[in-house]
């Protein structure tokens, strides 16, 4: 589960108390900061990854509306206020919620699961986007050849003696490279070694059966290594529906 880092903003003590109250039981929150200071809340969000502001409207010296448009989207904003005439306004600034007071559980809960899909998704995004922009750049047989190659287009590896076979886009190119070094650079969380000849992208499994494992684009089935088996199945275990 994706934990949101949050702040609240209020210059009312027992808001923040009921609000810090609520925030204790919600498993993917994580609170890093109260304060009934906008200045001191912005100053924190210039040195923390904040994903989730929980902000009053009414505070004196900056408001809150005025709160928002400081940060421009740096983090996700949900108003907290007693007073419903700034509904309009707060929406208009693309806030992700707007709770009035006094504030209860269950609209607060409602308000936060809106909160973890939506960060929730743009943080998957931004993931998918990490290696679709990503590649390496390998020695090829030729002398004094680098070959770019984007890491979304790469199916499985394959230790071949000393190179290593990169198939990609219907193609296979010999590397000079080992398998180890390899195992090491790429990202975990779309490559693993599940043989010691065969690396093989996650993203690109489409079946398991046994100890084969198949790929989209590849006829043949690579097989799972014994030693390699319990880690496959530990990585994959929460994508199995029972």
């Amino acid at each position: 589960m994706n934990m949101i880092n949050c702040i609240i903003v209020d210059d009312e003590k027992h808001a923040i108390d009921t609000l810090v109250h609520y925030v204790k039981q919600t498993p993917f929150l994580q609170l890093i900061f109260t304060t009934t200071r906008p200045l001191d809340a912005l100053a924190t969000m210039n040195e923390k990854k904040v994903d989730l502001v929980f902000l009053d409207i009414q505070m004196p010296g900056i408001s809150g509306l005025d709160f928002v448009k400081a940060i421009r989207g740096r983090a996700k904003v949900i108003l907290t206020t007693a007073y419903s005439e700034f509904a309009v306004e707060g929406f208009e600034l693309e806030v992700l919620d707007y709770l009035l007071k006094p504030v209860s559980l269950p609209r607060f809960v409602k308000a936060t699961q809106r909160a973890l899909n939506i960060i929730s998704g743009e943080k998957g995004s931004a993931a998918v986007t990490a290696i679709e922009d990503d590649f390496i750049l390998v020695k090829t047989e030729l002398k004094g050849r680098l070959l770019k190659i984007m890491l979304t287009d790469i199916d499985y590896i394959e230790g071949e003696k000393n190179y290593v076979g990169i198939h990609h886009n219907g193609i296979k190119t010999l590397a000079l490279l080992n398998m180890k070094d390899l195992d090491e650079r790429l990202p975990k969380k779309y490559f693993m070694r599940i043989h010691k000849s065969f690396i093989v992208a996650m993203h690109k499994i489409t079946a398991v059966e046994g100890n084969e494992v198949f790929l989209k684009n590849n006829k043949a089935p690579i097989l799972l290594g014994d030693s390699y088996r319990a880690a496959f199945f530990e990585l994959m275990k929460g994508k199995i529906m029972d």
